[in-house]
């Protein structure tokens, strides 16, 4: 009998300390879009904590204008620091390549551009460079992005687009089940669900079909010129406007016409300086 306790608490203990191996040492800068003043720029530089022989990889894969993309953020991030910044606009071939994967990989900063997640994806998903975006957040590099670069750090994507409404819509024009499209993300946070230029963009109907549709997740809109700091299960609020948070939707029900009721939700609002917790 002792002989069995003992080995129950072994186990118990070689899996707990298995899973706090787990907890990334870097940290998450998720951005909504929008104008990045000096002080989101200088956040986001000191959350990277970089050393003097650190350098910033951009990957401009989800926009459409790549060249355009990195050449604003080399000017923004020469404005803050000094820290040489550097890009490679992978294909998917390239995504392979184990020198230029592993550039990514020792970046202590890596930056996501904005444009369409989709595309993004389209060329990491399943990929070495996947897998070294993880490992640097696992070893304590930041991972961050704006706009697309933001959605795409869920594991349940949010691609923007409607399932009942073949035009694409920046705001959703209703508030329905089955009429969120998401995809697979990055996955780089788990228990939520991220949406972007929330308050300018009145992206409500968005987020609440996402609670509705993924009651377990912890929905987060983040205005422009925002952003949030993640460290673990912490985060932190930090710029010019507020962070939009919807979780524990209670008595949910999805009627055959596809509307959408619930009796009650947790909605939290947040400004620069403000933190909270996430599961």
């Amino acid at each position: 009998m002792k002989r069995w306790l003992f080995l129950a608490f072994l186990a118990v203990t070689v899996l707990g300390s298995t899973a706090q191996q787990k907890q990334p040492k870097g940290a998450l800068f998720i951005i909504g879009g929008g104008h990045k003043d000096e002080h989101l720029m200088e956040a986001l530089v000191d959350a990277a904590n970089l050393s003097r022989k650190d350098y910033i990889m951009v990957l401009p894969m989800a926009s459409t204008v790549a060249d355009e993309s990195v050449a604003n953020m080399v000017e923004q991030f020469g404005e803050v620091t000094e820290h040489t910044v550097t890009s490679i606009n992978f294909n998917r071939e390239q995504a392979y390549d184990k020198a230029l994967v592993d550039s990514v990989r020792n970046a202590q900063l890596i930056y996501i551009t904005g444009g369409d997640q989709n595309r993004f994806m389209s060329v990491v998903d399943n990929t070495p460079l996947y897998d070294a975006i993880h490992e640097a957040y696992q070893n304590g590099a930041c991972i961050a992005g704006t706009s697309a670069g933001a959605a795409m750090m869920s594991e349940t994507m949010i691609t923007g687009n409607q399932l009942k409404d073949e035009t694409y819509k920046s705001t959703f024009d209703r508030l329905e089940k089955e009429n969120l499209e998401t995809a697979k993300g990055l996955g780089l946070i788990k228990s939520v669900i991220i949406d972007q230029h929330f308050i300018k963009r009145s992206r409500y109907n968005r987020l609440f079909t996402a609670l509705a549709e993924y009651p377990d997740k912890i929905c987060i809109g983040i205005d422009e010129g925002t952003a949030i700091i993640v460290r673990r299960k912490g985060v932190e609020v930090v710029g010019e406007s507020l962070v939009i948070v919807a979780k524990n939707v209670k008595g949910l029900k999805k009627k055959d016409n596809g509307l959408l009721t619930w009796e009650n939700l947790s909605l939290s609002s947040y400004h620069e300086g403000m933190r909270f917790k996430i599961k």
